[in-house]
């Protein structure tokens, strides 16, 4: 038999908060919010606390556990992945991150051309004795046309490509989901940004992001006051930055709200 050193006991008396693997690329299945299963390639960061008495991790294990669950991510099995992961290791903690590109299929306003749009999306589920944790998070490209150079232009306005980034934590799994976090943002900008415009798409989405100008400051407000009263949402970060079209720097926002009657408990 071959001998197992990492089963082995530790005499320093140390605990460790976090041991694991990072920067892990898999394929996955990520469930969506429109019925399907997206694929995609994730980059993965497992971890679990360890006991003063045990020398080290049996980092295999990690692995075993995300092939076992890697053909349908989603908020609830996200939190029973980690929990399989605990348990297997025989830990106190355990915690799983995930970035990765989500896709949607959107439709063009006029025409209705279907293609897809990418967002960069992460997840982060930890449990312990306590109770779990998850964390969604969304960048969503958007348009947005500048309220103070439509005010003074005799014509046009300057228009930016700007990203808002949601950071939730769901009062329970299965309540929130990242298309929900991608609506709020594109709601709060002056247009989303589609992959796939012909040209009745394209006089479309121009006429209505100039009929809606707004600052980063409003695209932070706008998030806010969604997800403020949306009570699926326990407590969230927002920033939306714009690379601006006509400066040499980014403009950008930022907001973190708890809720007050929880205490921010996920």
């Amino acid at each position: 038999m071959l001998p197992d050193v990492q089963a082995l006991p530790d005499q320093r008396g140390v605990s460790l908060d976090e041991v694991g693997i990072e920067g892990l690329r898999y394929p996955l299945l990520i469930a969506d919010g429109q019925g399907a299963k997206r694929e995609t390639v994730a980059t993965i960061d497992m971890s679990v606390s360890l006991d003063a008495e045990v020398k080290g991790a049996h980092l295999s294990r990690f692995v075993e556990v995300l092939h076992t669950w890697r053909d349908e991510v989603a908020s609830d099995s996200a939190l029973r992945l980690v929990e399989d992961l605990r348990m297997r290791m025989g830990s106190s903690n355990a915690r799983v991150h995930l970035t990765f590109a989500y896709f949607l299929e959107r439709q063009a306003p006029v025409t209705g051309a279907r293609s897809f749009s990418e967002y960069q999306c992460a997840l982060t589920a930890s449990v312990s004795t306590a109770n779990p944790v998850l964390t969604l998070q969304a960048r969503v490209p958007v348009t947005s046309v500048c309220p103070c150079s439509k005010a003074i232009s005799d014509r046009g306005a300057h228009n930016q490509r700007g990203y808002v980034t949601i950071e939730v934590h769901p009062v329970g799994p299965g309540d929130l989901w990242f298309d929900d976090l991608i609506d709020v943002a594109e709601a709060s900008a002056s247009s989303p940004v589609y992959a796939l415009l012909k040209r009745p798409d394209e006089r479309h989405v121009t006429m209505a992001g100039y009929d809606n100008p707004v600052f980063v400051e409003d695209m932070t407000r706008h998030v806010a006051l969604a997800l403020r009263d949306d009570p699926r949402v326990n407590r969230f970060r927002v920033r939306v930055v714009n690379d601006e079209s006509i400066h040499n720097h980014a403009a950008y926002a930022r907001l973190e709200w708890t809720d007050s009657t929880t205490g921010g408990d996920a």
